[in-house]
């Protein structure tokens, strides 16, 4: 069973000067604006990159969420920031590595399960499937 996730965006104007807004289905993103400023500048708006980095995070922790609890764990707490790279590229633009910050706690987990457990995680999320880009875990399990 094929599952449908819908997003759209709309652009107008030129690279530099122009604007667009982001929105989904959900109606959570509803003509949220990025652009040119806010994807290489620091300005307001969202940016692609920052939103491929909310997605990785979202889905690597429900992902670790469901590994866990196949080894019969459960978190307290499974916190995840993603740091997109955006590189300039022969011929362009590409993401070039994903770096994953996970900080867990989980009662009764050893060191050497966290990080086989993580690992595993890291690999099967549907997101680190689609990247193609170098994808690194900094895993730390808080007591």
């Amino acid at each position: 069973m094929a599952i449908v996730k819908k997003a759209s965006a709309h652009w107008a104007g030129d690279l530099k000067t122009g604007i667009g807004s982001i929105s989904t289905e959900t109606g959570v993103l509803r003509e949220a604006p990025y652009g040119f400023k806010a994807r290489f500048e620091g300005g307001k708006g969202t940016n692609p990159e920052e939103l491929i980095g909310a997605a990785h995070a979202g889905c690597f922790s429900m992902a670790f969420s469901m590994i866990l609890g196949d080894a019969g764990l459960k978190a307290d707490s499974i916190d995840t920031n993603a740091e997109v790279t955006l590189d300039q590229v022969e011929g362009g633009f590409a993401i070039t590595a994903v770096k994953l910050i996970l900080k867990a706690k989980i009662p009764g987990a050893t060191q050497e399960q966290f990080e086989e457990l993580s690992n595993k995680a890291k690999e099967g999320c549907p997101v680190s499937k689609v990247l193609n880009a170098k994808i690194t875990l900094e895993a730390s399990l808080v007591s």
